[in-house]
């Protein structure tokens, strides 16, 4: 399967649960999935931009993948605790 495709309908599924969670007023669920989705992005944009040689703005990417991804889990302490 082409990934672009398959990245493609990830980040679709993750805006499209993350706006019916805001919708019905889940706001704490849906910060969850736009964490999510923020970091998805950003490691789909870090991939893209390594394979283009851009190595200074992909180190940026992958620092703000990380970033995203460690704000998950605060936010499911969070919403858990």
């Amino acid at each position: 399967m082409n990934m672009k495709l398959v990245q493609g309908v990830i980040i679709a599924l993750l805006s499209v649960t993350s706006l019916t969670f805001l919708i019905f007023g889940y706001l704490e669920v849906a910060v969850l999935f736009m964490t999510v989705l923020f970091a998805m992005t950003n490691s789909f944009r870090y991939r893209q931009m390594k394979a283009q040689g851009m190595h200074r703005e992909a180190k940026w990417m992958l620092g703000m993948s990380v970033t995203f991804g460690v704000l998950f889990f605060v936010v499911l302490a969070t919403i858990l605790f």
